[in-house]
């Protein structure tokens, strides 16, 4: 059985970062808490939850500009407690569902484990346990 508690986060694909960044933090009010220019990723803290806009052209944008053939959403991911992996993964194979190795990532609350999988339409959803690490805090 899984648990979802609330969604973590939503990640967009931006053609045009910095004016996606601008519209979230400046017209939404949602305050830039984390920035990982390496990879092409801002998080902007909207509540209890992220808003992740990711430079299409950056390590995790996919390089194509979002339009109807590559979509701008990359995934959403819901927080689920308690984390049992192993209660989680048997509920998943259960069901028939692939999933992708569990890993530290960073969410709403905080670095945490997370793993991917797919729904029957082909849309990624990321399962994120309780963070094990308090989140950054570097303002806009």
């Amino acid at each position: 059985m899984i648990t979802i508690r609330q969604i973590d986060h939503v990640v967009i694909r931006a053609a045009d970062l910095k004016r996606m960044v601008a519209f979230y933090r400046d017209v939404l009010c949602c305050p830039v808490e984390r920035v990982n220019e390496k990879d092409g990723l801002w998080q902007l803290r909207a509540g209890t939850s992220l808003i992740d806009v990711v430079d299409i052209n950056g390590r995790l944008g996919g390089g194509t500009p979002p339009e109807s053939a590559a979509a701008n959403m990359d995934h959403f991911c819901v927080q689920v407690e308690p984390w049992d992996r192993e209660t989680i993964e048997a509920h998943l194979i259960v069901h028939g569902v692939e999933y992708g190795d569990v890993a530290d990532r960073y969410g709403a609350t905080g670095l945490g484990p997370s793993m991917y999988l797919k729904d029957p339409e082909g849309n990624t959803v990321e399962l994120k346990g309780p963070a094990t690490e308090a989140p950054d805090t570097i303002g806009s």
